[in-house]
């Protein structure tokens, strides 16, 4: 699981629509502002323009510890471009690119008429906005040959989500697989800095007669929808229905084997592949790519330590980071859930409640009951996810019929080959997933017979 920062501030729901040239310069100017003081520590003056509901929610502390977080995962900022502003109902909504040493993030911004700070995100680039819209078509996966693409829409109503399904040459009916994100508000490539894993893996498996879907996650197209009803989010609402959508969509295209569909889950969403089959029998096998099997806030705690041993500038902030996750991950073991914990004291900005709630998830023991087969893969530069979660997996599962396993000595998280100790440096280069990856999962999917 990657280290994410989807760090919902305050939920105000984010529409369409364009302020007045000068109010629209005025707020960008507020924003840019804004942003240079946080990156200077004067959060004390930012705070002060909060307003009452945003004061309410999050402490001078709790700010400070948010931009900490960033900049322990992405490097010490370096620069901000400038603001693009949208009016939105009683609000202008500032977007404010910003550059770190390791990395980007946008900075979203709410103001209301006075010029107080109504509501503040931290979240990738291109995902700050209230209901996300590719500005452009999404490339095509690469190296497909005649392979064909077709944009199409999971599920319905308010949680619709656009997605890319890459089909192989000819007329199938092809077996197929659904791609299922790690944590945190990502796109349908899963990109991680200048990476694109997702997008590769369509290109790969389709080159290799397999149908692959990937779609826009849930807390990236419906950002603002999701940060109002933060306090309930659980991973059914963040990633399994969505997943479950998908596979549905599959079931009825005419180029599709409804009984060769298997999901492939990445991190987060591996950890979650077998609860996803528990609940459709008719899902043909699931791939567990990177998936932890521990608890996500022991893994927390283990990648900042992993990032503070790495020195550098960055070290004593990951540091310090540490200690107040360490400070809730222990709160969060000795929680009921019947005291909800204040927002400056939620680990990563995320909610008790969905750490509780996830805590009750037993994925090693979700997977025994299976009757699917499975595909378990590990790098072996994975600081994120490591070979401990993998040997998790291995010790509860080898001897069961229809597993497999294998780990790729020089492969980091994403799958992208690397030497070294990995860091989220290596991000920031273009990589691609290693073709032996893809050929192992087109080989064993087409291994697979269908299911009586």
């Amino acid at each position: 699981m990657r280290l994410t920062l989807f760090l919902i501030i305050a939920g105000v729901l984010m529409s369409a629509g364009r302020a007045p040239v000068s109010a629209e310069q005025n707020s960008a100017a507020a924003a840019a502002a804004i942003v240079e003081r946080m990156a200077s520590g004067d959060f004390a003056s930012v705070h002060a323009r909060f307003d009452a509901t945003m004061r309410a929610s999050l402490t001078e502390e709790a700010l400070a510890s948010v931009w900490a977080a960033a900049v322990a995962q992405f490097g010490s900022f370096q620069s901000q471009s400038p603001a693009r502003v949208s009016r939105t109902g009683q609000y202008d909504v500032a977007i404010v690119p910003c550059r770190f040493q390791r990395g980007e993030l946008d900075v979203q911004i709410a103001l209301d008429s006075a010029g107080r700070i109504a509501g503040l995100y931290l979240l990738p680039p291109g995902s700050a906005s209230g209901e996300a819209q590719p500005s452009q078509p999404p490339e095509p996966a690469p190296a497909v040959g005649e392979a064909r693409e077709e944009q199409v829409t999971v599920g319905k109503g308010e949680w619709a989500l656009p997605g890319t399904l890459t089909l192989p040459a000819g007329s199938g009916p092809f077996p197929a697989v659904v791609l299922v994100h790690g944590s945190g508000p990502q796109d349908r490539d899963s990109i991680v800095g200048a990476c694109k894993p997702f997008r590769d893996l369509a290109g790969s498996l389709a080159a290799r007669g397999i149908a692959v879907l990937r779609y826009e996650k849930r807390t990236k197209q419906h950002a603002a929808k999701m940060a109002a009803s933060a306090g309930s989010i659980t991973v059914r609402e963040e990633t399994i229905d969505d997943a479950l959508a998908a596979v549905a969509l599959l079931k009825k295209h005419p180029s599709i084997n409804p009984q060769r569909i298997f999901v492939a889950g990445h991190s987060l969403g591996g950890m979650l592949a077998p609860r996803i089959a528990a609940l459709d029998a008719d899902i043909a096998g699931i791939i567990l790519m990177a998936a932890n099997a521990r608890p996500v806030p022991e893994l927390i705690l283990e990648q900042l330590a992993y990032l503070r041993s790495l020195g550098g500038p960055e070290a004593e902030t990951a540091g310090q980071e540490l200690e107040r996750a360490m400070k809730a991950a222990e709160r969060i073991a000795r929680s009921s859930g019947d005291s909800p914990a204040k927002p400056e004291e939620w680990l990563l900005g995320v909610p008790d409640s969905y750490w509780l709630q996830l805590a009750k998830y037993d994925p090693l023991l979700t997977a025994k009951q299976l009757k699917q087969p499975m595909l378990i893969l590990q790098g072996g530069r994975d600081y994120q996810v490591t070979e401990k979660d993998f040997n998790l997996w291995k010790g509860a599962l080898e001897g069961k019929a229809g597993v497999a396993f294998k780990t790729y000595p020089r492969l980091n998280h994403i799958f992208v080959e690397g030497e070294g100790r990995s860091t989220p440096q290596e991000y920031t280069r273009p990589g691609v997933v290693s073709d032996e990856v893809a050929a192992d999962i087109a080989s064993w999917i087409l291994r697979q017979q269908p299911r009586r």
